[in-house]
């Protein structure tokens, strides 16, 4: 069934036909109507992350096939960690993100388009199919205004685990001390993603989707079976990592805490683990429970209950700052008492089997009944392993970067202690991530979630020239929003970090943030590029490709990660792992934007030169008004202004630089940001 539009040919005709880059083989997973496709489905982030929209295969698009999983961001921190209810490895993630809203839009956006093709079909073909319309037209006020709606979700979701973020830093700083407690109450959530997280979302789920739908009992059986084996599962393993935590701990954990004089400091690390790691069950029983209500249209409870688990943080959180009060100057590099990890340790640990306990009394709603059973064999899920192979390799790949990366990372603030000096580590790359993430969040991953019905039904019809135009038209509206956004961060890092961390703890070291933030800029603009490019795989459901891409980005990133720390000073490491964090999605980008574009027969590369050179314009002329003006302003302003003067000024810097942007997109005739702020306007007026 090969067609010159058929992503699967590499042939056709000779006037730009698509066809497989050289040295790249079709790998079986195209759209090809008479097999049985993997069914597939990874949380994807983030945030890390970490991350992404969560794909659900509860309502499969496009003539009943799954789409594929999305991408995972290598190198990057998991963004919210435990506290926040996300899984994410940086956009690897978000295993109970709060988006259900979003994914409810998008399974009736499929279902629309589902039903928009069946009546162009009944009409005998007289009218151009629904995805080749879209595709024709630009990113319009529906999708703009579908992204803004799924935004606002984002914003809210995200909002308490903001603060959970700042109140740490507040409470534990952002040199040893903090490590210590960031880094055993990460374990988890990589421990997860790569014992149980690829297996979970790429096996279990959708077979528990096929069961619902063509089991005479509704998939009962089935569920009783998988929930079954999944607590024996989770729990042996849990009981393990417990008992195994210091040699966990000893993966992640730099050589230089083998050191004696950081003897209490690391027995802290491997508390903190042995607090936190029973989370491993109660997070993928989350995913588990979750996915079956929201299989049964039961969409709330699953995006509702990483809030109360947020909520659960900050009261934590809060109680620590009162009891044992914010960590002194001269203690930023000491180990913690048995008390304050018993209540920062289980206070995680309770937020996530909070989490869990929203979901369960919904199945009884549900209709799910559950029993025991232990009669395994003869399910099917060997062969769905076989076909989810890749899946389960890219995230194996994704951990051991970031494993690598968070190894790197803790040599920074131990090595600071050792030598009395300040060093950067985790707890400085993950909290400029996490802030930086925020456009992404915000208004990437709403764009790519409501184009997916568009892009879903193209793949569907072999319309690989809609799917170019749709994906370069939502690369062009995201870009519109995120260099400007993150050029502005640039300009006023120093007034960021003061508003956003200079509290408690971290009031006289909030600067050590200021370089990781600004050079995270540029990476999650090329992060932007990649991620968007990969939604075209996905929708092709080519998941080898995608594999085989990501491998070179783990690969780039752990060699320039490794590279550039040994060549950086303590100060540094943070900064270094963002640059080789950087440079691996520069790769990344280049990568898969070549490769998309040769499938797809072109993604309108000329057009979207010419907007970048036209968006750059302005954003650089704004960028520098601005930063002139600032520098003006703080002529006038203490050596060390105040949370007021830094947000007075911030506020003012920032208005003047969104003026000049938006005059100058208009006289360029940046369309695209014009789209974007039309979208904002009805928005606020409504």
């Amino acid at each position: 069934m090969s067609s010159p539009q058929d992503p699967r040919s590499p042939h056709g005709s000779d006037h730009g036909a698509p066809r497989w880059p050289d040295g790249w083989e079709d790998d079986g997973s195209g759209l090809d109507e008479t097999r049985e496709r993997p069914a597939l489905w990874l949380p994807d982030s983030g945030h890390a992350l970490p991350a992404a929209p969560v794909e659900d295969p509860a309502e499969p698009p496009s003539g009943g096939k799954h789409r594929a999983p999305g991408p995972a961001a290598v190198g990057a921190p998991l963004s919210g960690d435990a506290a926040t209810g996300e899984l994410a490895l940086g956009d690897l993630g978000a295993v109970g993100d709060p988006r259900a809203e979003a994914r409810a839009a998008d399974r009736e956006a499929d279902r629309e388009a589902d039903r928009e093709a069946d009546r162009e079909a009944g009409a005998g073909g007289g009218g151009k199919r629904a995805g080749e319309r879209a595709a024709e037209r630009s990113v319009d006020a529906g999708v703009l205004g579908s992204s803004a709606v799924m935004a606002a979700g984002t914003i809210v979701s995200r909002l308490s685990g903001y603060v959970r973020g700042i109140l740490l830093v507040a409470a534990l700083g952002l040199e040893l001390h903090a490590e210590l407690f960031t880094i055993g109450n990460t374990i988890p959530n990589m421990v997860y993603i790569l014992l149980a997280g690829g297996v979970f979302n790429a096996v279990l789920v959708p077979q528990l989707v096929r069961a619902m739908k063509n089991d005479d009992d509704g998939g009962e059986a089935y569920i009783n079976r998988i929930v079954t084996l999944s607590v024996l599962f989770l729990g042996t393993v849990t009981v393990l990592l417990v008992i195994a935590a210091p040699w966990v701990m000893s993966i992640y954990l730099d050589d230089a805490f083998d050191a004696p004089e950081l003897a209490a400091q690391r027995e802290s690390a491997i508390d903190f683990a042995r607090y936190c790691l029973p989370q491993v069950f109660f997070y993928g029983m989350f995913v588990l429970v979750g996915q079956i209500l929201n299989s049964r249209r039961r969409f709330g409870p699953m995006m509702w209950a990483p809030i109360a688990n947020n909520v659960i943080s900050v009261a934590v959180l809060t109680i620590y700052l009162l009891v044992f009060g914010p960590v002194a100057r001269s203690e930023q590099d000491s180990a913690f008492t048995a008390g304050q990890e018993l209540l920062l340790g289980l206070g995680s640990t309770l937020g996530i089997v909070a989490q869990l306990a929203i979901l369960v009394p919904y199945l009884r709603k549900a209709g799910v009944s559950l029993r025991p059973r232990f009669d395994f064999l003869g399910t099917g899920l060997g062969r769905t392993l076989k076909l989810a192979v890749w899946t389960i390799g890219f995230v194996i790949v994704n951990q051991v970067a970031y494993t690598v990366v968070v190894r790197l990372a803790s040599s920074g603030a131990a090595g600071g202690a050792l030598n009395e000096e300040v060093g950067t580590g985790y707890t400085v790359y993950s909290q400029a991530f996490l802030i930086m993430m925020v456009p992404h969040s915000v208004v990437t991953v709403s764009l790519t979630t409501a184009i997916l019905p568009r892009l879903s039904a193209a793949a569907a019809n072999h319309d690989l020239a809609a799917m170019g135009t749709t994906i370069a038209q939502t690369l062009r509206t995201a870009l519109a929003f995120v260099v400007p956004t993150l050029a502005f961060v640039v300009v006023s890092a120093d007034e960021l970090a003061n508003i956003i961390w200079g509290y408690g703890a971290a009031r006289e070291t909030f600067g050590v943030i200021v370089p990781s933030l600004v050079l995270f800029a540029p990476a999650l603009v090329l992060f932007t590029i990649h991620y968007l490019m990969l939604r075209g795989f996905y929708a092709l459901e080519q998941t080898r490709r995608v594999f085989f891409i990501q491998c070179v980005i783990a690969a780039v990133n752990i060699g320039m990660a490794v590279l550039l720390v040994r060549r950086a000073n303590l100060y540094d490491t943070a900064p270094a792992l963002v640059l080789a964090y950087g440079t691996a999605y520069a790769v990344g980008a280049a990568l898969s934007y070549v490769v998309l574009s040769r499938t797809l027969g072109g993604l309108h590369t000329g057009r979207t030169l010419g907007f970048l050179a036209r968006l750059m314009v302005a954003v650089v002329i704004g960028s520098a008004v601005a930063w002139v003006v600032r520098l003006q302003a703080l002529d006038l302003l203490p050596d060390e202004p105040g949370k007021l003067a830094a947000g007075g000024l911030l506020a003012a810097v920032g208005l003047l630089y969104l003026a000049v942007v938006l005059l100058l997109a208009r006289l360029l005739r940046v369309r695209e940001v014009n789209d974007v702020v039309s979208t904002v306007v009805r928005r606020v007026r409504r």
